[in-house]
Order: structure tokens, then C-alpha cells, then sequence
């Protein structure tokens, strides 16, 4: 069924919804999880900032990795092999959809696990979805996980 299961986990309420359900697919599966998180240094630029700060850098990048240790531990405890990466966006046109969509391909991921906060109307056409896009860009299955409403 599945031998690779990529989840994207950025350690918010969501984001741990989607790896609780990832976790429950690997054990049953026996898959391999590949945990992802992905920082975007480049937003400050559109926010008219010309240059991003190296220490604003290093601390997106040490928060990134302290979550990814979250979900390592957990899947640890759930007797689920697990591999961890930090993803950063590669310019200002690329997106996250993108970014994961590399990753999954990469891995050999059959499965994408992430998040969704399930915004209607004005708050998703104002915020967008990152979720909407992976569906659409990922080459594989994508399983969507409600948050908490």
C-alpha cells in the first residue's frame, strides 16, 4: 500500500492533527515517514525589506529544526521509522506546494499528509491555501486532515 508517507508539519495545532493521522497510516502500512517543514526566508522581501537579516535567518532555521525534533520524538514513540527535513522556498515565485511537491518526488513519497484549516469565503481568498495548491501540483495522493474548528 504505502512504503513512504510525507508529512508536513511546521508544529502548529494543524499541523499536528496531520501527523497524529500519518503516524496512524505508517503503523498500519509499515511505512516510512518523511517529516518536512518548510521556512520561507524570502517573505520578508515582500514586505519591501531589500535584504533578510543572517541572524533572522538562523533563528527561522534553529525553530525549524526544534519542531521537526517534536515530530521525531513522536514518531519514536509510535514505533515509526522517520527521517526529518528542513525545506526552504528556492525564490520569491516558488510556493510551498512546490517545495513539498519536490520533496515528495524526491523520497518517493506515495502518500502527502498535511493540514488544513478548512477557512471559507473572504479568509480563503484573502490567505489562500496551501493545502488546495499540494492537491493540485502533487503527483501523488494527498490526504487532508481537518484542524480543530
Amino acid at each position: 500500500m504505502y512504503d513512504r508517507i510525507l508529512v508536513a508539519f511546521d508544529g502548529s495545532e494543524t499541523s499536528r492533527h496531520a501527523l497524529a493521522e500519518a503516524l496512524r497510516v505508517a503503523r498500519l502500512t509499515g511505512a516510512q515517514l518523511y517529516v518536512a517543514h518548510v521556512i520561507d526566508i524570502l517573505a520578508p522581501f515582500g514586505m519591501g525589506l531589500t535584504y533578510v537579516p543572517a541572524d533572522l535567518i538562523a533563528a527561522y532555521r534553529e525553530g525549524a529544526r526544534r519542531v521537526l525534533e517534536v515530530a521525531r520524538a513522536e514518531a519514536k514513540g509510535a514505533g515509526v521509522r522517520c527521517e526529518t527535513e528542513l525545506l526552504e522556498l528556492q525564490s520569491v515565485t516558488d510556493s510551498v506546494a512546490d517545495c513539498l511537491n519536490r520533496c515528495a518526488t524526491r523520497v518517493g513519497a506515495q502518500l502527502v499528509v498535511l493540514g488544513t484549516h478548512g477557512r471559507r469565503g473572504v479568509r480563503r481568498a484573502v490567505l489562500g491555501s496551501i493545502a488546495e495548491e499540494c492537491v493540485r501540483v502533487t503527483d501523488c495522493p494527498v490526504l487532508l486532515v481537518r484542524g480543530a474548528l
